[in-house]
């Protein structure tokens, strides 16, 4: 199967899915990823803060394994894609399909608090439509700590349907998600190795696993 998860920001796609990323890669898939903003100087970041999250996400790339040929940097300036012409994000994400045929998609949810995750599932959403990208399978959406949780939108709520087992790959999962040091931080906040478990966990004990990642399955087509 090939998989590809879209991320608005460096963190998202190990927060949302990096334990089902981690399975599908033991189980043989191949693994794709649409980054979709990265920092700047223009947005108030130093040139050692770029260089920085640069390794990160290298590292990051390949803790997942994924190679070069699979990684898809769009480039977008991060906080700003409702600035951005959503045909010009639409495209860029169904270029990328029409490349990689995708199989499964992981986006973000509708829901989430942070404006640039509603948008990029807005424009991800624009390219599933069977007759299009008839290699797409399945259409899941991811929850993120820190921003599905926080949302105070009670219209869209997330309301997990499908749960994949990631006990045998949370402990890698939380090992990569320490590359992004300056995301993560101590409990009780969010992104907390602690939380990210406990979230598991929960997540676990609604499926019968002991950790467990869920998620919003919206299209699924079988053959």
């Amino acid at each position: 199967m090939k998989t590809i998860v879209i991320g608005p920001h460096p963190d998202d796609e190990l927060l949302g899915c990096g334990g089902t990323l981690l399975k599908r890669k033991k189980e043989g898939d191949e693994i794709a990823w649409i980054l979709v903003t990265k920092i700047t100087e223009d947005g108030g970041w130093s040139k050692k803060e770029i260089l920085n999250k640069e390794i990160q996400i290298k590292n990051v790339k390949k803790g997942l394994g994924i190679k070069d040929s699979n990684f898809f940097p769009l480039n977008f300036e991060t906080t700003s894609l409702e600035q951005i012409p959503k045909s010009k994000f639409i495209n860029s994400i169904s270029k990328i399909f029409n490349k990689f045929l995708p199989e499964e998609i992981f986006i973000p949810h509708p829901g989430d608090a942070h404006s640039d995750h509603k948008v990029t599932f807005e424009a991800a959403a624009a390219c599933t439509k069977w007759f299009r990208y008839p290699s797409i399978k399945k259409v899941l959406t991811y929850e993120t700590l820190s921003e599905t949780d926080a949302s105070l939108n009670r219209e869209v709520i997330f309301e997990p349907n499908y749960y994949v087992d990631i006990n045998e790959t949370i402990k890698d999962k939380c090992e990569l998600i320490k590359i992004y040091e300056g995301e993560i931080s101590n409990f009780p906040f969010p992104r907390s190795i602690k939380a990210i478990k406990a979230l598991a966990s929960v997540r676990g004990s609604q499926s019968g696993f002991n950790a467990a990642e869920a998620f919003s399955l919206l299209k699924y087509f079988e053959d």
